[in-house]
């Protein structure tokens, strides 16, 4: 019997979950990573997240897709595939409430490569849900 290897399923490939508790109501944080300055963290410069399904996107570095499902204060879905990359990857971002005045910040990205893409995915998720988190609590 082989054994399964962390990170790759049947259907989605290679996938990636990072998350972080925060000391803030969802609200807050589904208004903060919605704002300009969230976006600019955690998906790129020169976009905002359009809530119509299917509507496309380009950061100013070059990243690019397509909102696949908006719901408010709950999940944004869309496409992510990065300049150079020869394929798209789904990458969500939801927020759910964790208790009195908290929510989980949680990143998925699902359709990666190889186990190798998936750690660089996973460092570089760490550190986008790091940024969020300072940039929420200097708030």
């Amino acid at each position: 019997m082989r054994r399964a290897e962390v990170g790759r399923t049947r259907d989605a490939g290679w996938q990636i979950g990072v998350s972080k508790t925060i000391d803030c109501p969802v609200e807050e944080v589904w208004d903060f990573i919605t704002s300009p300055a969230g976006i600019a963290i955690w998906l790129g410069e020169g976009v905002t997240v359009l809530s119509e399904h299917g509507a496309g996107y380009e950061t100013t570095t070059g990243i690019h897709g397509a909102t696949r499902s908006f719901r408010e204060l709950d999940r944004i879905r869309l496409t992510w595939q990065p300049p150079g990359w020869s394929h798209d990857t789904t990458l969500q971002l939801a927020v759910r409430p964790a208790g009195a005045g908290r929510a989980m910040l949680r990143v998925h990205q699902e359709r990666l490569a190889d186990a190798a893409e998936r750690e660089r995915q996973r460092r570089h998720w760490q550190g986008v849900i790091a940024a969020l988190v300072a940039a929420l609590t200097e708030a």
